[in-house]
């Protein structure tokens, strides 16, 4: 058992993240303990008004679960990442709400931005409350790359009569009158800029909200210029993309790239059937989750614990009604897999408890 997951079980067993669901704790290892370090990650929290000072109470409930038992991690985690989607519809009521809960964790955050916080009013509240949607940083030898990962084609943008018709069209997940994110030329030329300066061998940990993968068109679990972004990844040693958007647990590897989603403090979404035929770019899924139990606002939301050991990550999800779920690297096969469930004969039926 490595050092990591040791001081986890410790942590847990001393009640400090006891009945914790909604936020992520990343460790990275290295050959010098020294370089060792945490971060914490919460995700899709989907803020919404409803009128006045109404918020849909189940939803603010994850993010506040969340921020709580973040403040309560021992030892202190280096800072904090949110994955995006903090408004549900982008109002300035529902990013103010959210910032407000936000504002209660203990550490650095650092925001990467969602498209509900994005498309009513093409991002320029949010980078009020948070300033870049793209930049980076380093960290104990680790380079950082957040980018705004759901932009899309400026003659899209340009078709609806109002702001709230554009936001509440990209909004829907299964809808034909969407359009797929993308990273876009300007970023992409920034971000080859950003890692020429990067020797090879430094470790690269991207945080987008879109997969930065071309998973499934139709829910928009997409991003257009997913090849472009990993063309640029692929020279580094060690490169890893963590995501949010999806609300259910990914992983793949994609060469020397390792993905891994991270879930959501609001509702799980399902897996849809068509992921069998997109096998080629995301491993068989195991245990499909299906909607979220109606009378349990926390079934299937999730915190995962990773352990990020030379460009490979190791991620336990600990989900609150559901099944507890473990995803490593296997070196045999050369890819993550399902510790438990990968294997034909082990998976079992979606949940029906509802």
């Amino acid at each position: 058992m490595n050092s990591s997951r040791r001081e986890f079980l410790k942590a847990s067993s001393a009640g400090l993240l006891a009945g914790m669901l909604p936020v992520s704790l990343v460790r990275l290892s290295f050959a010098e303990p020294g370089r060792g370090f945490t971060f914490g990650y919460i995700s899709d929290s989907h803020i919404q008004h409803i009128r006045d000072d109404k918020f849909v109470r189940s939803w603010d409930q994850g993010l506040k679960r969340a921020v709580a038992e973040a403040n309560l991690l021992d030892p202190r985690p280096d800072f904090f990442v949110f994955g995006g989607d903090l408004a549900h519809l982008g109002t300035r009521a529902e990013l103010d709400h959210g910032a407000e809960m936000l504002g209660a964790l203990h550490g650095k955050l650092y925001m990467v931005m969602g498209e509900h916080d994005y498309y009513l009013d093409m991002g320029d509240y949010w980078r009020k409350l948070y300033g870049d949607d793209y930049y980076s940083f380093d960290h104990k030898g680790v380079h950082f790359v957040v980018l705004n990962s759901i932009l899309t084609y400026d003659d899209w943008n340009r078709r609806w009569d109002t702001p709230g018709r554009r936001m509440q069209e990209m909004a829907l997940l299964d809808n034909p009158n969407g359009s797929p994110f993308m990273v876009g030329e300007r970023q992409r030329e920034w971000m080859r800029k950003d890692l020429d300066s990067q020797d090879k061998d430094t470790p690269i940990v991207v945080f987008s909200h879109s997969p930065l993968q071309k998973i499934y068109r139709g829910w928009n679990f997409w991003t257009e210029d997913a090849d472009e972004v990993q063309k640029m990844l692929a020279p580094f040693r060690e490169s890893n993309v963590i995501y949010g958007h999806v609300h259910q647990i990914q992983y793949n590897q994609i060469g020397n790239i390792a993905f891994t989603s991270v879930m959501s403090t609001a509702w799980p979404w399902p897996y849809p059937e068509s992921y069998a035929l997109a096998e080629s770019h995301l491993p068989i899924l195991t245990v499909p989750m299906n909607r979220a139990d109606p009378s349990n606002e926390r079934d299937a939301t999730g915190w995962q614990f990773m352990n990020m050991h030379s460009g490979r990550i190791d991620t336990t999800f600990n989900l609150g009604a559901n099944q507890n779920r473990r995803v490593a690297w296997n070196e045999r096969h050369r890819r993550p897999e399902d510790t438990r469930y990968q294997d034909k004969d082990a998976r079992t039926p979606p949940q029906d408890h509802f």
